[in-house]
């Protein structure tokens, strides 16, 4: 265990991303190649961290509710009758990131004469797709998820199920304390336990290697 942070179970797991990122970083002294999550942190901002470090997030796809919209390789969109989209501008959206709109291209840059049955063309305007057009969002779409190095990120997923595992045993889902930070100072204590065991564990291993060699 390197970094954590105490929420409420009301709190959406991705909102855990930022301050437990920014934890590891300073227990490592460095910033990681490659990150690796579920889908509930399928969200730009987490390939975005991996970005700058020539890594990969290997975090599985999710729509989130959100109509799809086929992405070709180079990033370009497609609309939902399967053609492929015409660049507009590019702006900055309200989140922060970089973005590239996608419109109709029966319509733009010039109409083409050609007809489609979708809602959005019979109202004048065909449809538009505003796309993430930084580096992590370009990624988020475009990572090839059935490749060899995502899986093998995406496999060390299983050591965070393993600590879930042994935080559980320890009492971490039933704190019998009563308030916001007693319930953070038991799950301190509940992680320098699961540590300290780890570290054992190694001390042990580490001792039974040398006495082979």
């Amino acid at each position: 265990m390197l970094a954590e942070y105490a929420q409420p179970f009301n709190e959406n797991d991705v909102t855990y991303f930022r301050p437990l990122s920014h934890r590891a970083v300073l227990a490592l002294n460095r910033f990681p190649t490659h990150l690796t999550a579920d889908a509930a942190f399928d969200a730009c901002y987490i390939y975005e961290a991996a970005a700058p470090h020539d890594g990969i997030a290997a975090v599985p796809k999710n729509q989130h509710g959100h109509p799809t919209f086929q992405r070709d390789a180079d990033g370009i969109a497609r609309c939902p009758k399967g053609l492929r989209m015409t660049p507009v501008f590019s702006f900055e959206h309200t989140r922060g990131s970089r973005a590239l709109r996608f419109q109709c291209p029966l319509l733009l840059p010039a109409p083409t004469g050609e007809t489609c049955d979708h809602a959005q063309f019979a109202k004048g305007i065909g449809c538009k797709k505003d796309v993430n057009w930084e580096r992590g969002g370009l990624m988020r779409v475009q990572l090839d998820r059935s490749g060899p190095l995502y899986k093998a990120i995406s496999t060390q997923r299983t050591s965070c199920e393993r600590i879930n595992s042994q935080a559980k045993e320890l009492g971490i889902e039933r704190p019998k304390v009563r308030n916001r930070r007693s319930v953070a100072h038991l799950n301190t204590l509940i992680y320098v336990t699961i540590n300290g065991r780890a570290l054992s564990r190694a001390k042990s291993i580490n001792k039974g290697l040398l006495q082979m060699s």
